[in-house]
């Protein structure tokens, strides 16, 4: 049996991307939500998309400039 894949090798812009369509697919449930459709389902998916995000956030270094021009890195 094969295993899965637990390492990937995206791009900055790949992640950028997944995160725009996660951010915007969590705004159209979230939509549906404040219009009164209160299915578990939609609900739990939209948790799942929160966590998703969260996890992403997590994960990025910042980068900063400071005023003499070098970089600053968190993390």
């Amino acid at each position: 049996m094969t295993k899965p894949n637990t390492s990937f090798k995206l791009s900055i812009r790949d992640v950028e991307i997944i995160e725009e369509a996660l951010r915007a697919k969590a705004g159209r449930r979230g939509l549906a939500i404040a219009n009164g459709e209160t299915s578990p389902q939609l609900k739990a998916e939209m948790i799942e998309l929160q966590n998703v995000l969260g996890r992403i956030h997590e994960q990025k270094n910042f980068y900063a400039k400071f005023k003499d021009g070098k970089p600053y890195v968190s993390g």
